[in-house]
C-alpha cells in the first residue's frame, strides 16, 4: 500500500475469495467504484483462488490469513496487527466469518465498522445456530448492510439490531455484459446448439445449498415421462465445488448420458447463459442471487425456489415462476410448461430483463455503497460513479 495515498482505505473482510455470489458482488463493487474515491484491500479469513484475477484494478491487495490453520485467536491477533498497519477508514466485514474482524478493528482504532449479511449455509438455513454470536457483535457494528429485505427483517426481528442501523442494498448486474445474444460456438458442446434442442440450465457453485441434484432429477423425470422431451431436452449445470462428483454420479444413475453437461467452472458465464432456453435456481436458501439477476438480464425466463431474496426478484408468472425447495414434481411441470410454449419463454424473458434494467443496475448499487462509505467517514459530498 502507498503510504502517501490520501484516499480512504476500505478493508473488505470475507471468508474466502473464490467463485460465489458474495465474492462476485464484491469484485463488481471494487471494479466499478471510481478509483479516485477509495482504496481497497481484501482480507480473506481463509484463502483466495484464481478468482482474484477478476479484479481489474492493480492497486487492490488480497491477503489470506488461513484461520483453519492458525486458529481463531492467532487470526484475531493478525487482524489487529493488520489494521494497525493499514489504518483503514472503514472495515466492511461480511457474513459469519467476518465477525472475527470486528473486535480487532475496534481495538486497532477503526471508527467505521460496517457488516454485511448476504445469505446462509446449508447447515443453518435461517441463521439460528450462531444467533448468540451475531447478537454479541451488535455493539461493535456502526451500520449493517443486507442484500435483501428478508435478511433485513432477520437482523431486526431475530438478532435485535435497531432498524435505523440497517441499510438494504440490492446487488446490481452489468446489463451490457449480461444481455441476450448467441453463445460462442466453441463454448458449449455442439449438440447444445442444435436448433431443435431445448436447453435448461443453472450456474453456481456445486454445493449442497444450491441443490442442483433436484434439477437433475426433475429433468430426468421429464425425459422419462414426456416422450416429446426425450430427444429434445438437454441440461447444463455450470460451476465447480464439493458436490460436482455427486452430481455427475446422479446424472449417470438416472441415465441422462450426454443429455447433461457438467463442465465445472467456465470463465464465460454470459456466453453460457445465452446458450440456455430456461434458467433454474433450485437453491434451498438464497440471500440475493447474482446469477439469477444475470440470467434475468440475459432475457431468460427463470424458475426459482420461493426462498429468501428470490421472491423479491421474481414476480410469479411475470419474470418467472417459483416453487418450493426439493419439490421435483412441481419443478418438472414448470420446466415442461416453458419448453412447450416459445411465446411464454419470450414474453417472460423480456419482462425479466426489463425488471433488471429498471431496478437492479450496477451503477445504482455502486452509488449506494459509495454514499454509505462516505457517510460512514463523515464525508460531505458524493462523487457519482
Amino acid at each position: 500500500m502507498n503510504q502517501g495515498d490520501t484516499r480512504p482505505l476500505v478493508a473488505h473482510v470475507i471468508h474466502q475469495l473464490a467463485t460465489g455470489g458474495l465474492e462476485n458482488g464484491l469484485v463488481n463493487l471494487i471494479n466499478q467504484m471510481p478509483a479516485s474515491a477509495f482504496r481497497h484491500v481484501i482480507i480473506c479469513i481463509e484463502d483466495f483462488s484464481g478468482f482474484r484475477a477478476r479484479i481489474t484494478r492493480d492497486d487492490v491487495e488480497v491477503i489470506a490469513l488461513h484461520r483453519s490453520q492458525v486458529g481463531v485467536w492467532r487470526l484475531r491477533l493478525a487482524l489487529f496487527r493488520l489494521f494497525r498497519r493499514l489504518r483503514p477508514a472503514i472495515v466492511h466485514s461480511r457474513n459469519l466469518s467476518g465477525l472475527d474482524a470486528l473486535l480487532p478493528a475496534r481495538l486497532a482504532g477503526v471508527r467505521a465498522c460496517l457488516h454485511g449479511e448476504h445469505g446462509w449455509d446449508v447447515g443453518d438455513l435461517r441463521g439460528e445456530r450462531r444467533l448468540w454470536l451475531r447478537r454479541l457483535h451488535v455493539p461493535l457494528v456502526t451500520r449493517y448492510i443486507t442484500v435483501s429485505r428478508d435478511l433485513q427483517r432477520y437482523l431486526v426481528e431475530r438478532v435485535g439490531v435497531p432498524a435505523r442501523r440497517v441499510t438494504q442494498i440490492y446487488n446490481g448486474v452489468d446489463s451490457a455484459r449480461f444481455a441476450p445474444g448467441d453463445p460462442p460456438p466453441d463454448l458449449v458442446p455442439a449438440r447444445f446448439l442444435e436448433p431443435h434442442k431445448l436447453v435448461v440450465g443453472t450456474v453456481g457453485r456445486a454445493q449442497a445449498i444450491k441443490d442442483q441434484i433436484s434439477l437433475i432429477r426433475a429433468c430426468a423425470r421429464l425425459r422419462r415421462d414426456a416422450p416429446e422431451m426425450r430427444e429434445r431436452l438437454l441440461l447444463a449445470i455450470v460451476g465447480d465445488g464439493p458436490m460436482l462428483a455427486a452430481l455427475r454420479s446422479e446424472a449417470d444413475a438416472l441415465g441422462l448420458g450426454d443429455a447433461v453437461w457438467l463442465p465445472g467452472n467456465i470463465g464465460d458465464i454470459p456466453g453460457v447463459l445465452r446458450g440456455l432456453d430456461v434458467f433454474v435456481l433450485p437453491s434451498l436458501m438464497e440471500g440475493i442471487s447474482n446469477t439469477l439477476l444475470e440470467a434475468m438480464a440475459t432475457g431468460l425466463p427463470v424458475i426459482a425456489t420461493s426462498v429468501g431474496g428470490n421472491v423479491e426478484l421474481v414476480a410469479q408468472d411475470v419474470e418467472g415462476r417459483l416453487f418450493e425447495p426439493q419439490d421435483v414434481d412441481t419443478l418438472a411441470g414448470l420446466i415442461a410448461a416453458y419448453l412447450a410454449d416459445p411465446a411464454l419463454r419470450l414474453r417472460t424473458g423480456h419482462a425479466a430483463r426489463e425488471r433488471v434494467l429498471r431496478e437492479f443496475s450496477l451503477p445504482a448499487m455502486v452509488g449506494r455503497y459509495q454514499k454509505l462509505y462516505l457517510d460512514a467517514i463523515g464525508a460531505d459530498s458524493v462523487t457519482a460513479p
